[in-house]
């Protein structure tokens, strides 16, 4: 078995990065977006999860987190893959305003059929790529460039104006945003 991408240290803090299949841009939608956000609040009341800092792009995640003691990251991070893409696609199938519905189903019913661990679909990537953090450097290294992303997308020109991040919560200098978040 390999032992890229594993969580070796389980005190650790990560920076993790998980994608939808095929990259397909699910979260221009804020009702896919606010599945992610509701069930992150979730994972941090209920099953240990800290956050310190977070990124929802169109079609993946960044966050920097760490388990609390007693729980497992990769096991919070496993439901938290498994609920969300549960519900992102049932809220997809049930949108009848969602005229890119039958095209992500399809690519959705195809990574599943491919992939022996699923029933019926696929939604993320198999993996989280999940980096530890060890130095003041590069968490610097990892905060900006979880923060400039949304910039470089062209979405918004300042960071602290993207909504679905914590960079508002980093330039304020306190938790101002959606999650509740933990400082490094």
């Amino acid at each position: 078995m390999s032992t890229k991408y594993k969580f070796h240290n389980p005190d650790g803090v990560y920076f993790i990065t998980f994608a939808v299949v095929e990259w397909v841009d699910v979260f221009t939608r804020k009702e896919y977006r606010d599945i992610l956000i509701e069930n992150l609040k979730y994972c941090q009341a209920n099953k240990g999860l800290e956050i310190f800092a977070w990124c929802i792009m169109s079609n993946h995640v960044h966050l920097i987190v760490r388990a609390k003691e007693g729980f497992l990251l990769q096991e919070i991070l496993r439901d938290y893959k498994k609920f969300t893409s549960k519900k992102i696609v049932e809220a997809i199938s049930n949108n009848v305003g969602e005229s890119r519905k039958e095209w992500m189903l399809e690519i959705f019913k195809k990574h599943g059929q491919q992939n022996s661990n699923n029933i019926s679909f696929q939604f993320w990537r198999q993996n989280n790529k999940p980096l530890e953090i060890y130095s003041h450097d590069v968490i610097a290294q990892k905060l900006e460039y979880l923060h400039y992303n949304p910039v470089e997308a062209g979405i918004v020109e300042k960071e602290e104006e993207y909504l679905y991040s914590s960079a508002k919560d980093y330039y304020e200098g306190k938790n101002v945003g959606m999650l509740k978040l933990e400082w490094l």
